[in-house]
């Protein structure tokens, strides 16, 4: 019955002999854009909005702030464009700085991407309740934050189950936005036509004003303040380029079209909210968005005005969540990408049997819950969190390709354009990091510069412990694998009634070796047979490969050919078996019950790691397969023996 439900809630597994199973998961453009651009469409609730508030009583400026604010988002989405053809297998801005930057700038991005798809999560879901309590009574503002809570174990919940499932759910959502604000901004519009050459005029007006009061300086000031505060606008754009893996081939042409879909959606409806509100003179209200008094003053006269306004900022609410899509989809590829590097615990990279990041959907959601706690979900003061960490990695993104071109001026090739378009990405991004954490300093911006610099911190750490543990095991067992092999003859065939030994091993190293000659040791004359055992695991390294399956299979049947040539020379009758899986306890027992049918009598072992003073955070940064094997075997009513490695 528990297994049943658990099928029903998250979906059944994947069977990774099916050929077909990975191109089955991946999505195309269209899909990509709901998935991934919903995140950059969405901040257009947000962003426009801070942006407009920051102008004052000065709302002329709002048109030439639409404009910069739609020129900045295809400048931007241009530079990633660039930045999908030069990283064709994704990674986004952890990778771009790894590569062309170094190591260090490499996790400084890394950690700031973590945190800023967390903050993703919690600023998506805290406007969301807004812009759906803005239609609700007054007295229903108490249940607000519980009902977001729900919101993010409820996405939780629907990413266990996989990317293009949480996707195809969300998609209606995501289309009724489209609908309801293309009526919006383009219905606002069109309703003030006649009144244009009168706000022509007021605009006009309201320049020569601020000239007088403010100075030219002055009103220059103001506007990039303004423009540096709506940097939420721009939060979501990175989001394709850290989610190529699920895209469907040729990655590339449909990373790239996703992201014109993302540019043309929001740089309109970011800009076009912009130009409406100085249309309809809109108000700031207290227990409103801007974008609901907005859909008031539009719809509220139209036939069933307030059904069409209801709609509206539901599917505003509702495209919010789809939004902490793109935390729940790039936030753990980040971590296991960060894992894959040793930055972070190597159970990040695992997959679950669903092909999900299981560990790391888990961590972005409950640290969201928290930030969400945290903050009360007050979006104003997350919004300036969560930019500071976008544009800290767009800086050091921009930064990398702009070096990497002026480094192509001697090859020959063009460089000049792709190197200025740079150029221009990166001066608008550290003009925007500057003042953002300049001026929101103390309103929540030290807290992210904190978090970060911790993060950054704890990195370092669990790299250093990786590789002084590396060095100590190369060191230990150096002397078994440099080993000379002791050729004694021809082996003797298989006996599958005679006792065997059955050695679950990974890839061909000390640990392995160690197990098998310590068994030769302990037990001798005990076994006539020797079985290796692996289960091949499919994590998020194996992904990046275009046939992930097929490179595994002969990686892990090469090792095994190796562990049979040992045994061999030993004077053991010896064979392997193997099997492909995400999670590698369950599949080496399904395997282990297997041979112990097929070889009887036989007794199972497996080497494990010992360390002469045990820390509290081993068991996080170290498997300990073989004693849950152990425990599943033992209750099946088999012997299996654990063979220690001291680790000094």
């Amino acid at each position: 019955m528990f297994g049943r439900a658990k099928r029903l809630v998250f979906g059944k597994r994947h069977d990774l002999t099916d050929s077909r199973v990975f191109s089955h998961l991946s999505v195309f453009a269209f899909l990509a854009w709901v998935g991934l651009g919903a995140d950059g469409l969405s901040s257009s609730s947000y962003g426009p909005e801070e942006a407009y508030r920051t102008l004052g009583e000065h709302t002329y400026l709002a048109v030439p702030l639409a404009l910069l604010v739609m020129a900045t988002v295809f400048i931007i989405s241009a530079c990633y464009s660039r930045i999908i053809e030069r990283f064709p297998h994704g990674g986004g801005g952890y990778l771009v700085a790894t590569a062309l930057l170094g190591e260090r700038a490499g996790v400084v991005s890394g950690s700031a991407l973590l945190v800023d798809y967390i903050l993703t999560i919690t600023v998506s879901i805290a406007a969301a309740g807004d812009a759906l309590f803005s239609f609700m009574p007054p007295g229903w503002q108490g249940t607000k934050l519980p009902v977001e809570a729900g919101l993010i174990l409820g996405l939780i919940t629907i990413n266990i189950r996989g990317v293009k499932e949480s996707i195809l759910i969300l998609l209606p959502v995501f289309l009724l936005f489209l609908a309801t604000h293309a009526v919006l901004v383009i219905g606002g519009v069109l309703a003030c036509a006649p009144a244009l050459p009168s706000v022509t005029t007021q605009v006009t007006g309201g320049f020569h004003s601020g000239l007088a009061t403010l100075g030219l300086g002055g009103m220059f000031f103001l506007f990039i303040h303004a423009y540096s505060l709506g940097g939420g606008t721009y939060t979501g754009i990175e989001a394709v380029s850290n989610g190529l893996p699920i895209m469907r081939e040729p990655r590339v042409q449909t990373a790239q079209r996703t992201m014109i879909y993302m540019a043309l959606s929001l740089a309109i409806t970011a800009s076009g909210l912009l130009f409406c509100y100085l249309l309809f003179r809109v108000q700031i209200s207290p227990d409103k968005t801007l974008n609901a008094v907005l859909a008031e003053r539009v719809m509220g006269g139209l036939p069933f005005g307030g059904l069409l306004v209801i709609l509206t900022l539901f599917s505003e609410g509702a495209l919010l969540v789809v939004a902490a899509q793109a935390g729940f989809i790039d936030g753990p590829r980040v971590l296991a990408n960060m894992a894959i590097d040793s930055w972070m615990p190597r159970r990040f990279a695992t997959l679950s049997e669903r092909l999900t990041t299981r560990d790391g959907v888990l961590l972005m959601g409950l640290a969201a819950m928290a930030t969400l706690l945290y903050s009360h979900g007050d979006v104003r003061r997350l919004v300036v969190m969560y930019s500071i960490n976008v544009f800290l990695t767009f800086s050091l993104s921009m930064l990398s390709m702009s070096r990497w071109h002026f480094g192509q001026r001697r090859t020959g090739k063009p460089w000049k354009r792709r190197f200025l378009l740079f150029v221009v990405g990166l001066l608008f991004c550290a003009t925007i990091l500057a003042l953002t954490t300049v001026e929101k300093f103390t309103e929540g911006g030290w807290l992210t510069l904190l978090v970060t610099a911790l993060l950054v911190a704890l990195c370092f750490i669990v790299r250093h412990h990786y590789a002084a543990m590396n060095a100590r095991l190369a060191k230990l067992f150096q002397s078994l694998v440099d080993m000379p092999q002791a050729v004694v003859g021809p082996p003797p065939p298989l006996d599958r009634e005679k006792p065997t030994a059955v050695v679950m091993v990974g890839g061909y190293s000390g640990l392995g070796i160690h197990s098998t000659l310590t068994l030769m040791r302990m037990f001798p004359g005990q076994f006539k047979n020797i079985v290796f055992v692996s289960a091949g695991v499919v994590d998020s390294a194996a992904l990046r490969e275009e046939d992930p399956l097929a490179r595994l299979r002969k990686a892990t049947e090469e090792n095994l050919a190796r562990y049979v040539k040992l045994a061999n020379d030993q004077g053991f009758a010896s064979t392997y078996r193997m099997t492909f899986g995400t999670d590698v306890i369950s599949e080496l027992e399904q395997l282990c019950l297997s041979v112990g049918r097929e070889f009887h009598p036989a007794t199972f072992f497996a080497g494990q790691l010992v360390f002469q003073r045990e820390r509290w955070y081993q068991p996080i940064l170290h498997n300990e397969t073989a004693f849950a094997v152990q425990k599943r075997l033992h209750f099946a009513g088999h012997t299996m023996v654990i063979l220690p490695a001291r680790v000094p």
